[in-house]
């Protein structure tokens, strides 16, 4: 037995309205077709197309996860490898890790 939508399904534009390169709303993810016949839908056409956004949502934003992971592994601070070591046959100064007491500002002692 089919379910009696009370209230019409809204329209889910965001008022963003701007293609991405694959054709789909920025803002609601929806394709050029849906957009224009949103109006003239069923309530169960509707809910098909909002089932279709929330999939291309979830896709986009795994994608985007995965860039930002890929992203983070490659920035690792100079001299530096995946493990944590330095990159073998590194020449390092002394000097530049020398520890001193000294503060790091003048005025140290009035803070």
């Amino acid at each position: 037995m089919e379910q009696i939508e009370l209230f019409t399904i809204e329209n889910p534009c965001r008022g963003v309205c701007e293609n991405s390169v694959k054709g789909f709303c920025k803002g609601c993810l929806r394709s050029r077709e849906e957009r224009f016949h949103w109006h003239t839908l069923s309530n169960e056409s509707r809910h098909q197309v909002l089932e279709l956004c929330k999939q291309r949502r979830q896709r986009l934003l795994k994608a985007r996860q995965d860039r930002l992971t890929l992203a983070s592994s490659k920035a690792l601070p100079y001299g530096m490898e995946e493990g944590g070591d330095l990159v073998p046959n590194t020449v390092l100064d002394d000097e530049t890790f020398e520890l001193t007491s000294e503060p790091f500002y003048p005025d140290a002692n009035e803070y």
